[in-house]
């Protein structure tokens, strides 16, 4: 069976479906394919050949105990037999990740994407996102809780896929514009 191909490809593990719902946004405005690590930390049939055929790959977990998902992490060491043949070497890369605290230790998880990026021998894209830090900032501005190296949001833990920030989607399809135009040049 032939995956699709696309020049955008989100790998993405979701526990809850907040993560999912992120990515959800960041394709909707980047035209990006979405590839689902399972409950066990594999991709689906065809996942590897939708990862070979990007010239864009968006990583994307939810942030546990300071770092990403072990079934993401699973994901990772998988791509060792890409890495040792340098599959991916020069590919475009950029990441996301949702926690339900406002820092979150995020940062932990989007500098072990660019790690793994690096890895690889990939190119970042940072989220180009300029921060809401002025006194008129709220939580419902865009950029309130982003960072430069990534998208970063949050969702209360006691919050469904149905009441996540709508700003925190606003700002996941702001980078999501960012990524096709990045991925068109």
């Amino acid at each position: 069976m032939n995956a699709p191909s696309a020049p955008i490809v989100i790998v993405f593990h979701s526990g809850y479906g907040h993560t999912a719902k992120v990515a959800e946004a960041i394709a909707e405005t980047s035209g990006a394919a979405l590839l689902a690590i399972n409950s066990e930390g594999n991709l689906p049939e065809g996942g590897w050949e939708q990862l070979a055929a990007a010239k864009l790959i968006v990583f994307g977990s939810p942030t546990y105990m300071g770092m990403a998902s072990w079934q993401f992490k699973k994901f990772a060491d998988a791509s060792s037999k890409p890495w040792f043949g340098q599959a991916w070497k020069d590919k475009l890369f950029a990441g996301f990740t949702n926690s339900a605290s406002i820092a979150g230790d995020k940062h932990s998880t989007m500098h072990y994407f660019i790690t793994l990026a690096m890895q690889h021998s990939g190119l970042w894209v940072g989220s180009a996102l300029m921060p809401a830090n002025n006194k008129a900032a709220s939580r419902d501005s865009v950029g309130f809780v982003t960072g430069m190296a990534g998208l970063m949001t949050a969702t209360p833990s006691d919050a469904s896929v149905d009441e996540m920030v709508p700003s925190d989607l606003a700002a996941a399809r702001a980078f999501g514009e960012r990524l096709k135009a990045v991925a068109l040049r």
